[in-house]
């Protein structure tokens, strides 16, 4: 069995050490072709440019079948 801790820690050590534990928000950066909200060194889902270039077609939104 492995050893148990003889005293509690109080919240205030715990929460010191899972300070840093906290989800962050993603960090979002405009393209410089569409200026549209994009991941940073990713290619642009909507333009489909990266770096000054296109890379890929971009996606057309999906149609939905009657």
């Amino acid at each position: 069995m492995a050893p148990l801790p003889k005293h509690k820690y109080p919240k205030a050590r715990r929460g010191k050490r899972q300070s840093h534990l906290a989800m962050k928000p993603k960090a979002l950066v405009d393209c410089p072709q569409c200026h549209t909200p994009k991941l940073p060194h990713r290619v642009c889902p909507n333009c489909g440019y990266y770096n000054g270039r296109g890379v890929i077609e971009p996606r057309s939104p999906k149609k939905k079948a009657a």
